[in-house]
C-alpha cells in the first residue's frame, strides 16, 4: 500500500512562524519506500512526535526554496544519514535551492548519495517511488509540484502557484492535493485560492481531493466546512487535512 502523512498544513506566514498550523511537510510510503516532501520549520519536530524516523528516509524533496516548504530541510538530512556516519539518500530540488543562495548547507550534501535537480517535464525513481514534475509552476522561486505513480492510481500535489488554466492538465490523477493558502484572490500574490482550487478539482474530478497549506483566512473560515460545501457541489470527495492526517491509498 501507499499513503500520505501531514506532517503540518500550515501555508502562510504568519500561520506558520506563529505554528497555529504545524508546518512539517508531507512524509510518503510509496510501496514501502519513504520519501518526506517540503520538510518546512519544525519538520523534525513532527516526524519524532508522530515515530516517523527520518533514518528510515530513502529521499528528501523540496518543490521550492521558500522557508515554508525547507528550514527544515538540513536537519532531515542529518538525520537521513545518521549525522554523517551513514553516507545514504538522495536529495531532489529546483536548481536555486541549491545555487547562490542556497537553503542546502553544502557540507551535508556529501551526506548524501545524490543530489537531484528537479526540472520542467522531469522523471525520476528511487527505490519504488516513481514520479515526475510535469510543470514549472508561477512562483516567486523556481518551483515544481509532483505527480507519483502508485499500484493505486496517480498521486498529484500541486505546490504553490498562481493559477493558470493549463493546471489541470498536468495533474490528472486519483488522488489530488492542492495547497490553497488565499481563501478569496489576492492580485500579486501567487498562491491558489478556494475557488481555483474548486475549479481544478472540477477539472480533474479526482477520488479524492485533499486541501492543505492553509493560510490565515482559510483556517478562520473553517477549512473542513469549506471541503464540504466543494464535495456537494462537485461529486467529489474533498477533505480538508488536518495535522497529522493519514490518508491511505484504496
Amino acid at each position: 500500500m501507499s499513503s500520505v502523512t501531514f506532517l503540518g498544513t500550515g501555508g502562510a506566514r504568519v500561520i506558520v512562524f506563529k505554528q497555529l498550523l504545524a508546518s512539517g511537510g508531507l512524509w510518503l510510503d510509496i510501496e514501502g519506500t519513504l520519501l518526506l516532501v517540503d520538510p518546512g520549520p519544525g519538520s523534525i519536530v513532527q516526524c519524532t512526535k508522530r515515530k516517523l524516523h527520518p533514518t528510515k528516509l530513502s529521499a528528501v524533496i523540496i518543490t521550492h526554496r521558500h522557508l515554508d516548504h525547507c528550514a527544515d530541510v538540513n536537519s532531515i538530512i542529518e538525520g537521513m544519514s545518521t549525522g554523517g556516519l551513514e553516507r545514504r539518500g538522495i536529495l531532489f530540488a529546483p536548481r536555486d535551492a541549491l545555487e547562490d543562495d542556497p537553503v542546502v548547507l553544502r557540507y551535508l550534501r556529501a551526506y548524501l548519495d545524490e543530489v537531484r535537480l528537479l526540472t520542467e517535464g522531469g522523471e525520476y525513481q528511487v527505490g519504488n517511488a516513481r514520479f515526475s514534475t510535469p510543470v514549472r509552476h508561477r512562483h516567486p522561486a523556481e518551483t515544481y509540484g509532483l505527480m507519483f505513480d502508485t499500484p493505486q492510481g496517480r498521486l498529484g500535489l500541486i505546490a504553490d502557484t498562481a493559477y493558470f488554466p493549463e493546471l489541470a492538465d498536468h495533474y490528472r490523477c486519483d488522488y489530488l492535493i492542492i495547497n490553497t493558502v488565499l481563501l478569496e484572490p489576492r492580485p500579486g500574490v501567487d498562491h491558489l485560492c478556494i475557488a481555483e482550487a474548486q475549479a481544478i478539482i472540477e477539472a480533474v474530478s479526482p477520488k479524492v481531493a485533499v486541501l492543505t497549506h492553509f493560510g490565515m483566512n482559510v483556517w478562520r473560515s473553517k477549512p473542513w466546512e469549506i471541503a464540504a460545501r466543494i464535495t456537494e457541489q462537485t461529486g467529489v470527495k474533498v477533505i480538508a487535512a488536518r495535522d497529522g492526517m493519514h490518508l491511505e491509498l484504496e
